[in-house]
């Protein structure tokens, strides 16, 4: 090889690498030599790829001229023969096998339940797969017939009826496939060898163990987990992920930094290694990733899937909206003049957004339209291969095809889904395929394939640090180990077997049973540990606060005190403390010209809120896609309440009149009018009947002992206070017999919050602001609190005038020393700090002591 060489290869190269598979390479020539094997007719298979330029390098290290033996892997082996699946095949691609594995239940009378189950019959066929792969075709149906006795005595309770339909259909479909293996177990490919070398790897695969018995003397096995020494092995002990990933990348650095190249970053939890990798790229730490991600996480992937829920037909105003801002076709102008009205409007799901909502404005109706179309169109049942062509037009109308085509994951997508031009012709010969999907139904297809995909990023030529799973660090040069996740969940020295299979039928159909897979972790562990430096990293605790152990492979260390407590590897820096000072705003050239109840309650809990919220005017935008809350839940009641009132004053109630029958068809009324869904809104529905009756029952008792008769609700007032106005809306008012109002404000809060409201009048904001808008110095006020356990309860202000009066001399003061320039500072104190939008602007979290 021309160049210089790469630090991998240095370290192969060095007289300390790899010394086992350089002593298995001395054994192959010598094995050769003593069968008169020609390396033209010798193979040697390696457990995994990555081993294969290594064994390769070493060979010509040693015999520099003349032929070189094969070393493959056993699916590189097998690939040689030109295999393709066809017809109901295994094909190992789930896109496909998701269709085959739908057509397959369907055939078994398991069309219902197909939707349920096709992912999970595709898993126990993949399962089944490799060892079905590794027996001849020709005894493949006895080998079936076998098996089927072990699926039924493993599922023979009623319960474990549909697991038993998925094993069955799984072992059907894998003893009637073809596979690439065939070439070698009945073809020309092994046909002509004069030596089989088998480099066993942490795992014995069925392939491979065939493969040894088909060619009998021609076969040798040679070990590659060989004995060494351990290497310097440094703890880690973390708080908690952040923490774990920050001291994971500056052990890396440290080795990177030292020239311990390349450095092995262990991927035991795909969510760290990706935070240890953009910790590692900002830094600029030459990486090859042979683990890569889920392809469904890449931006690419989720734009897709966005487009597609996003044609949904009970879509979120929400999903629709972000659809459209990444669509690079729209105007993002129109897109955020149309979102803004949509929060506006309060509109949930995009299908409530009609043309008046929109104003006058010609391009966002006409844009609204175009929407439509593009959604309407994606709403129709059609063939796989028609959504496919479907779904390819839809992204080149919005212009996010070309953003997936210059995207290396982007690329990914559009293979894996076979948008590509001319890529669905293999779904042309397939009868699975032929079938209609709802768009529901095509979304899963795709976000199951996506799912089962990966996206392996390209890697640079000479990379410094290496991403891979532990356990293929087996006879490979790394100069250090980095391995972090090594916690009692993510590092099991037990890990728990993939699959519906018991462990009975685990060992009957020659599955990786769980003492199988504790050998292959605990083999693969050891190895790892003999990398020359070693750092294993774990968490206190997670994200969320559950406190974590370490291993039970790091606890063993620790009893054979085998390793050390590594320092810190982070470097300390000093960093000036540059504190923010308390903001002082001035809000006299904005002036006060209005004020409501809940803008004068901000002035009082914190000046800076008022001038932020309510002088600036800023706000954050709701969300549209929430799940209903008690706030809603109180504006539902307040309308029904409103409506139920109403109805009783102007229908002029008779004394018989039914008032549950009234109060629930206003509750149904309102319900519809808001559009609220049902399943959202079932818990409030369950505890109507108590709330409705508690309230009626308060109701009787209140006209009763007060005689008061309900005057009107949620009505608008306003009231000129000298330079500034007062607005705001009452709840209700009722008119007692003595002519006096009553002022009355609904709450749906705990009892004991409406009750401390009403302990001092002079911090008690509302009902005192609601009397200023009345001209009347005789009125009651007071709260209702109506209680969703069935209790409605009356909290009255006694001293509301009094109150009145020290709120209506409070405002005026402070208007007028706002007007006079006087500062707005931010208090930064108490609970409502806890929930201020405008928290970012006060950079309250940023102050000086």
């Amino acid at each position: 090889m021309d160049g210089p060489a790469s630090a991998m290869d240095a370290i192969v190269q060095s007289h300390c690498a790899t010394p086992a598979l350089r002593g298995l390479i001395s054994r192959i020539r010598g094995l050769m030599a003593e069968r008169g094997a020609h390396a033209a007719r010798t193979v040697v298979l390696l457990p995994f790829a990555q081993l294969m330029p290594i064994a390769r390098r070493l060979w010509a290290e040693q015999v520099p001229s003349g032929f070189a033996p094969r070393f493959e892997t056993t699916m590189n082996w097998s690939a040689a023969g030109g295999f393709a699946p066809a017809g109901d095949d295994v094909s190992f691609d789930m896109g496909r096998d998701l269709l085959t594995a739908r057509d397959l239940l369907e055939r078994a009378g398991l069309a219902s339940r197909a939707d349920l189950v096709a992912g999970r019959v595709v898993e126990a066929a993949s399962q089944l797969a490799q060892v079905a792969a590794s027996v001849a075709p020709s005894r493949r149906g006895a080998w079936a017939a076998n098996m089927r006795n072990v699926i039924g005595a493993g599922f023979d309770a009623p319960a474990l009826a549909l697991e038993c339909a998925v094993a069955s259909v799984a072992l059907e479909w894998a003893a009637a496939s073809a596979y690439p293996a065939d070439a070698l177990l009945e073809g020309d490919l092994v046909q002509g060898l004069d030596l089989l070398v088998v480099l066993e790897g942490l795992r014995a695969e069925p392939l491979t163990e065939t493969l040894k018995s088909l060619l009998a003397g021609k076969a040798v096995s040679l070990p590659l987990d060989a004995a060494a020494c351990r290497g310097e092995i440094r703890l880690h002990e973390a708080d908690d992920p952040s923490d774990e990933a920050d001291r994971a990348a500056a052990c890396v650095l440290r080795h990177v930094q030292a020239g311990r190249v390349p450095v092995a970053l262990a991927a035991v939890d795909r969510a760290l290694t990706r935070r240890i990798r953009a910790l590692l790229d900002v830094r600029g730490v030459a990486i090859r990733d042979e683990t890569g991600w889920k392809l469904s996480t890449t931006r690419a992937a989720a734009h897709v899937m966005l487009a597609l829920r996003a044609c949904a037909w009970d879509a979120s105003g929400d999903t629709v909206i972000d659809w459209l801002k990444n669509s690079t076709a729209v105007s993002s102008f129109h897109v955020m003049a149309i979102e803004r009205r949509v929060r506006r409007v309060g509109l949930r799901e995009w299908r409530s957004l009609q043309t008046a909502d929109l104003g006058e404005s010609a391009q966002l109706q006409a844009l609204l339209r175009d929407v439509n179309g593009w959604r309407e169109d994606l709403q129709r049942a059609r063939p796989l291969i028609q959504w496919l062509s479907g779904v390819r037009g839809l992204l080149l109308t919005t212009g996010q095809w070309a953003d997936l085509e210059r995207d290396a994951a982007g690329a990914e997508v559009i293979a894996a889904l076979r948008l590509g031009e001319g890529a669905q012709a293999e779904f042309h010969q397939l009868p699975q395929a032929a079938r209609r999907f709802s768009l529901a139904g095509f979304t899963a297809w795709v976000n199951e394939t996506l799912e089962a995909a990966s996206f392996v990023p390209q890697s640079p030529d000479e990379a410094q640090v290496v991403i891979l799973p532990f356990n293929q660090l087996l006879a490979r040069p790394f100069g250090a180990l980095v391995l972090p996740g090594c916690d009692e969940l993510r590092l099991q020295a037990a890990p728990e077997p993939p699959g519906i299979w018991t462990e009975a039928q685990r060992h009957s159909l020659g599955l990786p049973t769980r003492e199988a897979l504790e050998a292959e972790v605990r083999a693969g562990w050891r190895h790892a540990l003999q990398t020359p430096a070693c750092d294993l990293l774990w968490r206190r605790s997670d994200e969320s606060g559950e406190p974590l152990l370490p291993s039970a492979l790091v606890q063993a260390l620790q009893l054979e005190a085998a390793a050390q407590a590594g320092a810190d590897p982070r470097e300390p820096r000093e960093l000036e403390a540059l504190p923010t000072a308390r903001p002082l705003a001035v809000g006299q050239p904005l002036g006060v010209q209005q004020l409501s109840a809940t803008a004068y309650e901000d002035l009082r809990r914190c000046p800076y809120r008022f001038f932020a919220l309510r002088q600036l005017g800023l706000h954050e935008d709701d969300e549209l896609d929430t799940e209903l809350g008690k706030r809603d839940f109180g504006n539902w009641l307040h309308r029904v309440l409103r409506t139920f009132h109403e109805s009783l004053r102007d229908g002029g109630e008779h004394p018989d009149a039914d008032r549950v029958r009234l109060l629930d068809l206003a509750a149904a009324e309102i319900t519809r009018v808001q559009r609220l869904d049902e399943g959202e809104f079932l818990p409030f529905a369950a505890a109507w009947p108590k709330v409705r009756d508690g309230y009626l029952s308060w109701l009787a008792g209140h006209e009763a002992s007060e005689r008061a008769a309900f005057e009107q609700a949620e009505s608008e007032h306003e009231m000129q206070l000298g330079p500034v106005k007062l607005v705001g809306r009452i709840d209700r008012i009722d008119r007692l017999p003595d002519g006096r109002a009553m002022v009355m404000d609904y709450k749906t809060e705990p009892r004991a919050t409406s009750a401390e409201r009403v302990k001092q009048p002079g911090e008690d904001t509302q009902l005192a602001f609601y009397a200023a808008l009345l001209d009347d110095d005789t009125l009651r006020a007071a709260y209702v609190n109506v209680g969703e356990r069935g209790k409605t309860e009356t909290m009255e202000q006694r001293a509301v005038v009094e109150a009145r009066d020290l709120l209506v001399h409070g405002i005026l003061d402070d208007v007028s020393r706002i007007e006079s320039g006087a500062a707005l500072a931010a208090l930064g104190e108490g609970k409502v700090c806890d929930f201020c939008s405008a928290r970012g602007l006060c950079r309250r979290d940023f102050w000086n002591a």
